[in-house]
């Protein structure tokens, strides 16, 4: 356990999936949080414990003002597909930004939340631009620590979650491909107590951060189903015809369930890593203590980052 300091950190996203995991992390040792956040009129769920601050990626000066102070930065901003205006040059700009305000606040210490398997050769925009803000932030000078998660579950997070409520709800389940590409997940708590010990450390890293348990994808997916008691029929289908089926049901459901450059990732063994485990909670373990919650409501990606 990192001792506290009753030192300050700013946290991008506080109110998110992995911020305030993190967030929540940095209160149990007694510091304090200011958050920047492209929500800042949602409930606040840590009260006056959090102080709160709208991004202002075309103002440094007026971020940095809100970062004055604070020893660390943890930084979760990113998105997770192009929608409308926004796109994953703008994102890197963004990132950019927080970077170049952390710096004139005179802070310390950078936690970067990035992906694994993040690559400036990479096909793929996401993974892409991901590396592209790890470049950044290595050439900026700031003390850093980047985080790559692969892929996260826990209470609030939308893959896992809109895996078992699909498997609540229907008697079949479409899997792109063979489904023997490997997938590793890592609960979100076990990420943010290594990006708090990493923020509390010295020394330039990058670090994967998977969990202890590497599946195929067929079979986190039949795990996901036994464990909830859940019927539903697993069958394969070509990735094209599981884009097609995403796109009617995310019509259905006024949200953007599955991106072709997703399918690519997943089938191509992105969401797992060639690292030592740093998580330590089992995916099985997890869905066992949650069986009643996980999947009982579906998870909105465009309505938790996209509206208002």
């Amino acid at each position: 356990m990192v001792e506290g300091s009753g030192r300050l950190s700013v946290v991008t996203g506080a109110f998110g999936f992995t911020g305030r995991y993190i967030t929540r992390r940095l209160l149990e040792i007694d510091e304090g949080v200011r958050t920047l956040t492209g929500h800042p009129h949602r409930p606040n769920p840590f009260g006056s414990r959090v102080e709160v601050a709208p991004y202002a990626f075309a103002d440094v000066e007026r971020m940095a003002r809100v970062m004055a102070g604070a020893a660390t930065l943890y930084n979760t901003y990113w998105v997770r597909f192009q929608y409308g205006a926004v796109t994953f040059d703008q994102a890197v700009r963004n990132s950019v930004a927080l970077f170049r305000a952390a710096k004139a606040a005179g802070i310390g210490r950078v936690v970067h939340i990035s992906i694994a398997n993040a690559s400036l050769d990479s096909a793929l925009p996401y993974y892409r631009g991901k590396a592209r803000v790890e470049k950044e932030l290595r050439e900026s000078g700031l003390s850093h620590a980047i985080l790559r998660p692969t892929v996260l579950f826990g209470e609030g997070d939308i893959l896992i979650n809109n895996i078992a409520w699909l498997l609540r709800r229907f008697p079949v389940f479409a899997i792109p491909g063979d489904g023997r590409y490997p997938v590793q997940p890592v609960h979100v708590d076990d990420v943010a107590h290594l990006a708090v010990r990493l923020g509390h450390e010295m020394g330039d890293v990058t670090v994967d951060a998977a969990g202890p348990d590497t599946f195929t994808y067929e079979g986190l997916v039949e795990l996901v189903r036994d464990v909830l008691g859940a019927r539903a029929r697993v069958v394969h289908v070509s990735p094209v015809a599981a884009l097609v089926l995403a796109r009617a049901l995310g019509a259905a459901v006024r949200d953007v369930i599955l991106t072709r450059d997703e399918v690519r990732g997943l089938t191509a063994g992105l969401l797992a890593s060639r690292e030592v485990p740093q998580g330590r909670t089992r995916l099985a373990d997890w869905l066992a203590a949650n069986r009643g919650s996980v999947g009982a409501r579906y998870a909105s990606e465009l309505e938790r980052h996209y509206r208002s």
